[in-house]
């Protein structure tokens, strides 16, 4: 069983580091924005499917919301624009999940390099 209260914190600390509000990932998530709030606090919790979607928008995989050794290092997001839509967060969501795959591909093969 994973612990809910790792999810949650994480969670607010990839959004805090990516710079983006409760309400541009709430629009991306198409959920409330006191959602958003809720399970920061973990007073409610995401389904697998939202979650997933976070953790492709945050360039990271679902083991870094449940798994406390999880390592992760945020893509550095760098925007040019005044606002931020949920239709750029999907752009930037599928970005972020290439450079995931791209960098678990770079451990896989350099521990077979071992």
């Amino acid at each position: 069983m994973f612990d809910t209260t790792l999810a949650g914190k994480r969670f607010k600390e990839l959004r805090e580091q990516s710079g983006l509000t409760q309400a541009q990932i709430a629009e991306y998530l198409d959920i409330d924005q006191s959602y958003i709030s809720k399970f920061e606090k973990n007073e409610r919790q995401f389904g697998t499917d939202t979650l997933q979607k976070a953790a492709d928008l945050f360039g990271c995989s679902l083991d870094c919301f449940v798994d406390e050794k999880f390592e992760h290092e945020s893509p550095a997001i760098a925007l040019r624009a005044n606002s931020v839509a949920a239709k750029d967060l999907e752009t930037i969501a599928r970005i972020n999940k290439l450079a995931a795959n791209l960098r678990y591909m770079e451990r896989l093969l350099g521990g077979a390099n071992r």
